[in-house]
This record gives structure tokens, sequence and C-alpha cells, in this order.
């Protein structure tokens, strides 16, 4: 899962996207407007945590921008204004979630989990394939009923593959779903990731690459 969290406090912005990256997601930030915006036009996300009193675009006018986009992203609000009438007409201009401030961490992830779940292209609650189970809410995989010690980042990884079952996912695509913009196209941390997801899975081995396209499952 992609998030974009969009937060001028930097302080906060920071200690959301490493809470976020821990929980297995590729974390990207910006911290106005003007950044959010050129950001969602180059990277594909699937939920944008959106402060609302931004510099450079108000959140309102993003989020705006962002339900009227061909390619729909969730958005959950984040705002110090609490009130009902505040969540109200943030909901009317098109956030998917309202969350106030001072926010619990874990109410965060799990509203983000479940808005990525509500996304147009439905998510199945339960990934299934080739003997192996995997549930991104209660962060557990299976192979044939044998629990799997996966990373953080094999998680996600599996998580990826899973859900593009049976087509390919490149390096790239890879790239972009489960680490995040900071990540270097030239580097062997996919292949490095999927040799010690292998190892983990075990025999049979279900992982299939394809040469200069890509990986899937079986």
């Amino acid at each position: 899962m992609r998030v974009l969290v969009v937060e001028d406090s930097r302080s906060l912005a920071a200690v959301v996207a490493e809470g976020l990256r821990d929980q297995g997601m590729a974390v990207d930030v910006a911290h106005d407007g003007l950044e959010a915006a050129a950001k969602l036009d180059l990277n594909p996300y699937d939920v944008v945590v959106l402060d609302r009193d931004l510099p450079g675009i108000h959140g309102d006018v993003l989020c705006q921008m962002i339900t009227e986009h061909d390619h729909r992203v969730m958005v959950l609000m984040l705002t110090a204004a609490g009130a009902p009438g505040d969540r109200v007409s943030g909901l009317a201009l098109g956030a998917d979630d309202y969350l106030a401030k001072p926010f619990h961490f874990p109410e965060l992830v799990l509203r983000i989990r479940a808005l990525a779940r509500r996304q147009p292209a439905a998510r199945a609650r339960i990934l299934r394939a080739a003997g192996i189970e995997l549930d991104p809410v209660r962060r557990v995989a299976t192979r044939d009923g044998r629990s799997l010690d996966l990373s953080v980042k094999e998680f996600a990884l599996l998580e990826a593959l899973l859900r593009a079952t049976p087509a390919l996912l490149s390096t790239e695509d890879l790239l972009e779903q489960v680490w995040d913009e900071h990540a270097d196209p030239l580097t062997n941390t996919v292949t490095v990731t999927i040799s010690r997801l292998r190892r983990k899975l075990g025999d049979p081995g279900v992982i299939i690459t394809t040469p200069g396209v890509g990986y899937r499952i079986t």
C-alpha cells in the first residue's frame, strides 16, 4: 500500500510517516499543497492523509482536486477542528474519512487500511493463492497452515504479489508499491527481498521470475 502524508508540521509528518512505514506501508511526505499536488501527478497512491490547513494550496482545495481526478485516491482528512460541523464540511468536500487531532496512532492505521479496502478496485480482506493466506489487517501470513515469520518489507512484497495474481509485477511496480519515492531504481533491494521471501515460503517455489518482465505467484 502506498500512502501520501500531507502535513505542514514537519515533526508530525516525520513521526506519522515513520510509524506507517513500520506497518509495512510505502510512504511519501509533502509539507504543503503545491508539493502534494505535484506528487499526486507523479505517483499512484492508495490513500492520502491530508492536513486540512495547508500552505500553498489549502487542504480543502486539494481535497476537491483529488476527488475530481480520474484515478480516485481515498482521502483521510486531518484537522485540529473536531466539531461535528467541521467533520461534515470536510466530508462534503469529498474526503472519505475525517480524524481530529490529536489522534491515537493505532486508530490512524486502522482507518487508512479500511480506506484502502474501500477503493473502487475492491480489495479482498483475506488474500489467497498457492496455499498462501495473508490477512493485511491482522498482519498474519501462512502457507499450508504454517505461520510465516516475515519482515515488514517481505510481508508488503507478498501482499503486493498476491493482490496482482495472476498478473506480473515489474521491479518498478514493486518499488512503487512497497518502497517509496526515495527508492533507487537501480538498487537490487527487490531482488534481495524476493530471495529472502522465497526461502521463507519454502518448497515448492511459488514466485516465478520472468527475466526482464517481473514477478508473479503461480
